[in-house]
């Protein structure tokens, strides 16, 4: 049979009864289930397989890069106290663990440092979960490389369209994040489950159950964005490792209910509330892909800062520098303020270089002052570096303001502007509108090669990166996995 292709997505949705549930004979997660069974089947073709090796390669250098965090430490402390069949590799590890365990260590690596794709305006980060589901099972259950990209871009697929059931057009931001939930480890699950359930070979009923059991598994707040703490570097990590587990309990014969999305107790009600809109997971699916519009990350760090670094780096190119200025004000969407410009106080003085990652005026001064790797990399995020007296005397300069027109374009892009006020009475300001990494500015090749590269720089001996890089753009390809992993293994 010919395989998936992209195709413009109709908006027409099925008629729905008062709590939500087609009328139509299928629910929603039977769909999905149908989705992913057509697309194990028939394949989805080169282009979304091409695009699928680039999210995999993307997650596997980010995660590379956060090998020595604290989160991951703790994590990889705790996989070495559990038990059971060594089948997959965790990365940092010599030995394989069970495809659980790996998942929930790599998934950990791949959000660790905040480096992982955004999709928008759902404002999830798909990747980071799904990969790391999808690549356990697969060297488990001994698939082909073309088979490991299938599930990855399904889970893909299915993580974004759940995240964007909850975002509402009126309110202009996803209704999981108003309601301080980490939609990317929520929806991340979901789309894992599917992903491990493909790549373990269930059968339509049979996903559908991995989905609606992980629907009951799936959790992350976001407070620690705002306050502290580091939990929020294990939110996909347990969401690999829940995908992977719903996966297990439905191949052993665990059910999940049929109406877990769009029932009266289901996952939209439940997270999101009357705001939450069930169609946008079905229109167009299988004709239209979300997949290839997703966002890949130029700097580590929180995405809502992204423009703003943008906008510090083009003032840095007009000759603007940290002596000239006297203030710097930075204008960005409304409900972003809320995790890069407040508390004030913190955001200008983060506590650690994590913390920084998520701070508006620490970013700015870093990227105006002069950071490394593609703009900002993760030099600039050291506890040291958020430590820098050079750059706290600037952030301290910059001011965290709504800006109108920043607000039309959320969430579909994180825009930002940035005014300069000099000494000597100039006054420059550089709008961003469109951010780096995404399908109105997207990185090319050479610069993905090159983030990898840099991430996995110090992990991997030399030429080592390389050998992945190419491993990795052909595993349409392979028959099995075992030369990929086997590099991995050798960190």
């Amino acid at each position: 049979m010919a395989p998936i292709e992209a195709a413009t997505r109709p908006r027409e949705g099925g008629a729905r009864n008062g709590d939500g549930e087609s009328t139509t004979g299928r629910t929603i997660v039977q769909r999905l289930a149908e989705f992913a069974a057509t697309a194990r089947d028939r394949g989805v073709g080169a282009e979304l397989r091409g695009d699928a090796a680039r999210r995999v390669l993307d997650v596997l250098g980010n995660s590379l890069a956060a090998q020595r965090t604290p989160a991951a430490a703790s994590v990889r402390s705790l996989i070495e106290e559990w038990s059971g069949r060594p089948r997959a590799t965790a990365l940092g590890l010599p030995d394989r663990h069970p495809e659980a365990s790996a998942a929930l260590l790599n998934g950990t690596l791949a959000h660790a440092l905040d480096f992982d794709d955004t999709h928008l305006p759902s404002v999830l980060h798909p990747s980071a979960s799904v990969v790391p589901a999808a690549l356990a099972v697969a060297e488990g259950a001994g698939a082909s490389g073309a088979a490991l990209l299938d599930a990855v871009a399904v889970g893909v697929e299915i993580t974004v369209r759940l995240g964007m059931a909850g975002y509402d057009e009126q309110l202009g931001n996803s209704v999981f994040f108003e309601r301080g939930l980490h939609a990317t480890a929520i929806c991340g699950a979901l789309g894992g489950a599917a992903a491990a359930a493909m790549l373990s070979g269930l059968d339509t009923d049979g996903i559908a159950h991995a989905i609606g059991i992980a629907a009951s598994m799936g959790s992350g707040l976001l407070e620690a964005n705002r306050t502290g703490g580091t939990v929020k570097r294990v939110h996909c990590g347990w969401a690999a490792h829940a995908a992977v587990t719903a996966a297990d309990l439905a191949r052993h014969g665990l059910t999940g209910p049929p109406t877990v999305i769009e029932g009266r107790f289901g996952l939209l009600q439940a997270f999101c509330g009357d705001q939450a809109v069930p169609s946008a997971i079905t229109d167009g699916l299988g004709a239209h892909w979300e997949l290839p519009g997703v966002f890949f990350k130029p700097y580590p760090c929180n995405h809502f800062t992204h423009a703003g670094i943008d906008a510090a780096l083009r003032l840095r190119a007009r000759g603007v520098t940290a002596a000239d200025v006297t203030s710097l004000i930075l204008g960005a969407p409304t409900p972003v303020l809320r995790t890069i410009g407040e508390p004030t106080a913190a955001k200008r003085r983060p506590e650690s270089g994590y913390h920084a990652a998520f701070s508006g005026p620490y970013t700015v001064a870093a990227a105006l002052l002069g950071g490394g790797g593609l703009g900002l990399f993760h030099e600039d995020f050291t506890d040291d570096a958020a430590r820098d007296p050079d750059r706290l005397a600037l952030a301290a300069k910059v001011e965290c303001v709504p800006d109108a027109h920043c607000d039309e374009i959320f969430p579909h892009q994180f825009p930002a502007v940035l005014t300069a006020e000099l000494r000597d009475g100039r006054s420059y300001t550089e709008r961003v509108n469109a951010n780096r990494g995404g399908p109105g500015n997207p990185l090319s090749a050479d610069e993905l090669a090159t983030k990898f590269r840099m991430n996995a720089a110090g992990v991997l001996p030399p030429g080592r990166a390389e050998d992945i890089s190419e491993i990795v753009y052909g595993l349409a390809d392979l028959l099995d996995l075992d030369k990929l992993l086997g590099l991995l293994r050798k960190t």
